[in-house]
């Protein structure tokens, strides 16, 4: 394990940054040399990545806290096709609130110069250009700052910080009546609800999808019952009308940012919270007091009676759980947090950002965006995947669904004959899965990020995130098409390793002012695997030591390594009984080529920096 502190290390020069162009800069563009005498901390991120947004949401009160010393620069290193197209990219910094300048890094030239291997990576350069701290994955805000405030005044007293305004430059403001709405329901009285997830509200539309009726909430980002207020609104499901008589609210709204579920009474106009506690679950309980249990980026919901409540799509932990509004309580009904995809009982399934819901009297679709998958539970509580391969696999390819390919889907809806309508999101297209067949088609395509998709009567609806409207894409007497499209994969360099024996080093080092917390045992824990899982001959499995001896199977050319590490740091402070502590996860899919000129050592940095 690797604990040693900045200091004792030499120093090493960031690289330039190097890309497109830039966003939030007024049509400026910078090299590290114009930030000199400032911290620069980098955020290497991804827009379809849920821990990605998270990191954006734990740096706003770091960036306003030190808004004289620090600029923070997002590197947008794409994932997906989709991701590289310069539009989306604008639009998902305006989506998100993106207020800082972002290096537009398509061909993930500036990801490479810095070695990074996973979304989200930070990385912190002092005022003399020397890189000082890097971090992967979540829960970073704590160490960041303690970094900050030790070199802060080593900085100021050597003359060479240099205080003032950072380089954003916000664009100009939208008008539009919604802004990237996200998911949509119909009410028994014939209208519509809609998030407004940029505008942090809830919208009732007449029929039309068009006039506004009725707006809940303020539209600043907040989690206040009253005036209610919301932070990027996503799912939204009505309740059945005897349990919604019983509880005194009629819709449930899966507050995303904010990590809650909020009961909306449609005939009084009000809110109130009725799961979640405002906190992002990282660890600990998982079942008990709705109240008192955290969620972690609610992204759809759905009552399904044979689940006995409110299904959430858990996109922040890859898990889904079940809020029963009558108890009042929380409980995981799917998932493991494992990001990935497995298929088998509930309780052992790997999810990857759960993000749209539909139901049926016999199966709960899913769509598992970063799996790009079509997969349903059934009322045995087997989880089945009809569509998808796995986290590097997409395309836009009809056929049978065994063949059939879709790019980040966010929505799911059921139509009339039984067949299942996806919101092929980072495909811009509305498909079709008919399970008599077992059969793929498009039904509309050149729609701008669609994110969900709703039957109303005879009329298919979708919401064009990105246009900022509900759509009708698919007008009557339309047919379904068949695209012939290419597969792709997650275009990402792979990592040249040595056969037979390799070194796994994860590299953490706790804050200054920080300890590893082991008064409850292990404060570490690193679980290994592979695909295909020959790759890896010994080394898989769970432990607590943060560096192992893989082995790999010198005939299998290339793979995926999975590795999972998690460690919780606490205030060293021995006066203290109960010190703050925070736990820091990463998940790596670390891409690998075996060849006889390959590294004999994987050195994964989740704190610090590596020796």
């Amino acid at each position: 394990m690797n604990v040693g502190t900045t200091s004792e290390r030499a120093k090493v020069r960031a690289p330039e940054l190097s890309g497109r162009g830039w966003l939030n800069t007024g049509g400026t563009n910078y090299s590290l040399r114009d930030f000199r005498g400032k911290f620069v901390l980098l955020d290497f991120w991804t827009f379809c990545c849920i821990n990605c947004l998270h990191v954006l949401d734990e740096l706003r009160e770091l960036e306003a806290e030190f808004a004289d010393v620090l600029v923070t620069i997002g590197v947008h290193s794409p994932k997906f096709e989709h991701e590289a197209d310069p539009d989306a990219l604008r639009a998902a910094v305006e989506r998100y609130e993106v207020h800082h300048p972002v290096l537009d890094d398509p061909e993930l030239t500036t990801w490479q110069q810095y070695a990074v291997r996973a979304w989200p990576t930070l990385a912190l350069i002092d005022p003399e250009g020397y890189l000082v701290h890097v971090a992967a994955g979540e829960g970073h805000s704590e160490a960041l700052r303690a970094v900050l405030e030790t070199q802060l005044a080593a900085h100021e007293a050597a003359g060479t910080l240099h205080r003032g305004d950072g380089p954003y430059v916000p664009p100009p403001p939208p008008e539009t009546t919604l802004r990237f709405p996200a998911k949509v329901a119909n009410t028994p009285h014939g209208t519509l609800l809609v998030t407004d997830s940029a505008r942090h509200a809830v919208v009732e539309l007449d029929a039309d999808g068009v006039t506004e009726l009725r707006r809940f909430g303020t539209g600043e980002r907040g989690s206040a019952d009253e005036p209610a207020q919301f932070a990027e609104p996503s799912g939204i499901a009505l309740l059945p009308t005897e349990i919604a008589r019983q509880v005194g609210y009629d819709v449930i709204v899966a507050d995303t940012a904010n990590h809650l579920l909020r009961g909306l009474d449609l005939d009084a106009g009000t809110v109130r919270t009725v799961a979640g506690t405002g906190r992002q679950w990282r660890a600990g309980a998982t079942e008990g007091p709705a109240t008192d249990i955290e969620l972690s980026s609610p992204w759809d919901v759905a009552w399904w009676h044979p689940a006995g409540g409110v299904v959430i799509a858990m996109a922040g932990n890859h898990t889904l759980s079940v809020f029963d509004p009558i108890a009042g309580t929380v409980r995981r009904f799917a998932g493991t947090t494992v990001e990935g995809l497995k298929d088998g009982p509930a309780g052992e399934a790997h999810f990857a950002q759960p993000s749209g819901l539909a139901v049926t009297a016999e199966r709960l679709w899913l769509a598992d965006a970063e799996t790009s998958a079509l997969r349903y539970v059934d009322t045995d509580r087997q989880v089945h995947t009809v569509i998808g391969t796995g986290l590097f696999d997409f395309g836009h390819r009809d056929g049978t669904a065994a063949e059939a390919l879709l790019q980040h889907p966010l929505g799911v809806g059921v139509l009339g004959d039984g067949s299942i309508a996806i919101a092929d999101t980072y495909n811009g297209a509305l498909r079709r899965y008919d399970p008599a067949t077992d059969e793929v088609s498009t039904l509309a395509e050149d729609l701008a990020e669609p994110s969900d998709v709703l039957l109303v009567e005879d009329s298919i609806l979708t919401v064009a995130s990105a246009a900022h409207r509900i759509e009708r894409p698919v007008a009557p007497g339309v047919a379904e098409q068949l695209v012939h499209g290419e597969a792709m994969q997650i275009s990402r360099p792979a990592t040249e390793i040595h056969p037979g024996r390799v070194r796994l080093d994860v590299i953490f080092a706790a804050a200054p002012g920080q300890r590893l917390d082991t008064r409850y045992g292990p404060s570490t824990r690193v679980e290994v695997s592979a695909s295909p899982p020959e790759l890896l001959v010994s080394g898989e499995g769970t432990n607590t030591d943060l560096s192992r001896e893989l082995v790999i199977d010198e005939s299998v050319g290339e793979g995926v390594l999975h590795i999972v590490a998690q460690a919780a740091s606490c205030a060293d402070d021995p006066a203290i009984e109960h010190p703050a502590c925070q736990l820091t996860r990463q998940d790596w899919g670390v891409p690998v080529t075996v060849t006889a000129t390959g590294a004999d050592r994987l050195a994964l940095t989740l704190g610090g920096l590596d020796a």
